[in-house]
């Protein structure tokens, strides 16, 4: 029996109930109905539920995800998806600057930083806190300093905690070849094709076109995967990110941001802006404002003349300072400011959002991947293993903490880290499969040095 993950409506209208809660309708009485015909909560940690549902709670799932749709927020003023809203909400939004492109070895960095972070969470995705915890404890790898390794696990702790079941063939230390394929470095090299393609005024079209020509449907997640069956039932952007999608504030658009913010240096705004641009084709509110704070905070620390901590405050100016996110930011902000021990940091993070978001919502996600940065003061290593090592989504978290990461270290990445890499990277979009992060490097400083 297929049961196909991310899309099922039965599946969905959990996920969408949750998000009505969060963003300011009002859904019991939906919820209720639901409930009431036998229909399920979400599936907690897989996409979709294991039992197939009779075709009526199908149906009903449908109808009940379109009333949920037209439910009025209470945050609509404080928290719009146009950017003319949200740039109006922002009055220290960044001015345009003329800035030169930084040398290509800066890219190399900031390409290899992502892989690295990726590389470290892979193993322990969806694995528990708690699960995480002691893994890396029982390898003497606790505080988080390197890779995971199975060596030394024992099999009752496996069995409780199993590996992340795609990637231990590949990402644990003791079976990294070159960097294996992942939806965290998918997403940037159509990104990179989109600008070689199109140039930095592409439009939300144009990156819809791009995907349907270049990403496989099964290499798509979430509120991707839901905006890809939209465009093939004939919807159009900003419609596709509306359509019966829940995910629409989770952390996908957030993932795509690094190359936006690579090709504006030290201008957060335009960069900010071409995150908004690609973002808008899956997400709303709370989910494009995660995106570009990332693609703001990258362009700063693409300069190679800030700290993390001015890095993170530009990122905030074009955010919607009443928002959720914005919110969650400061929390993690004043959290790793009080706390010498990043563990107390993140245990406060997951009691304040563990239970009323998905581990994969970029409200927590955002916020811890500020909380490591911040802790670590922008230190390579200690920004990756703080973030890995705070659980949720621990590749996507690695990934775009490295990147940023690596951009504002004043030293060469360790060997250590990027050795086992061996220049390599897989992947299934374009020509790219098995490119070196040298050439990547030398093609996103193109994009950057164009007109």
């Amino acid at each position: 029996m297929l049961r196909l993950t991310w899309v099922q409506p039965e599946d969905l209208l959990g996920h969408e109930l949750r998000q009505a809660a969060q963003d300011g309708r009002e859904p019991s009485a939906i919820a209720a109905r639901w409930r009431a015909a036998g229909g399920a909560e979400a599936p907690e940690r897989a996409g979709a539920s294991a039992e197939l549902p009779s075709r009526y709670l199908r149906l009903l799932a449908e109808d009940l995800l379109d009333e949920l749709a037209d439910l009025p927020s209470r945050l609509t003023g404080q928290e719009p998806t146009d950017l003319a809203r949200i740039k109006a909400l922002c009055p220290n939004w960044p001015a345009a600057q003329a800035t030169s492109p930084p040398r290509p070895a800066l890219f190399e960095a900031a390409w290899l930083g992502r892989a690295v972070g990726c590389l470290l969470g892979k193993p322990v995705e969806k694995i528990t806190l708690d699960g995480i915890r002691q893994l890396a404890r029982a390898t003497g790898n606790w505080p988080l300093t390197t890779y995971f390794t199975a060596r030394g696990v024992p099999a009752d702790l496996l069995a409780a905690h199993p590996w992340n079941r795609r990637s231990a063939p590949t990402s644990l230390a003791e079976n990294i070849d070159g960097m294996p394929e992942d939806d965290d470095l998918n997403y940037p090299l159509l990104n990179l094709l989109l600008l070689q393609r199109h140039g930095r005024d592409f439009t939300t079209a144009d990156v819809a076109k791009l995907w349907l020509d270049e990403l496989p449907a099964g290499r798509t997640f979430t509120a991707e995967r839901i905006a890809y069956r939209n465009l093939l039932t004939g919807l159009e952007p900003p419609r596709t990110a509306r359509h019966r999608n829940p995910f629409r504030e989770w952390i996908g658009a957030l993932i795509r941001a690094d190359v936006h913010g690579w090709t504006n240096p030290g201008n957060p705004g335009s960069a900010a802006e071409q995150a908004h641009r690609d973002a808008t084709l899956t997400h709303t509110a709370n989910g494009v404002y995660a995106a570009m704070f990332t693609a703001a905070v990258i362009a700063t620390a693409t300069t190679g003349t800030h700290d993390i901590h001015t890095c993170l405050r530009t990122g905030l100016t074009v955010v919607p300072p009443d928002s959720r996110l914005a919110g969650a930011i400061h929390h993690a902000l004043r959290l790793a400011g009080r706390h010498r021990d990043f563990d107390e940091v993140v245990d406060q993070l997951h009691a304040t959002y563990g239970r009323t978001h998905h581990w994969v919502h970029a409200i927590p996600n955002t916020a811890l991947i500020t909380a490591a940065l911040t802790h670590a003061d922008g230190d390579f290593t200690g920004s990756i293993c703080r973030a890995v090592s705070g659980g949720w989504d621990t590749d996507s978290n690695g990934a775009t903490v490295g990147g940023i990461a690596a951009l504002v270290s004043d030293t060469a990445l360790p060997d250590r880290w990027t050795a086992p890499l061996k220049n390599r990277l897989a992947t299934s979009v374009g020509d790219f499969n098995g490119i070196g992060f040298d050439t990547l490097a030398r093609l996103t400083h193109q994009e950057t040095a164009r007109p």
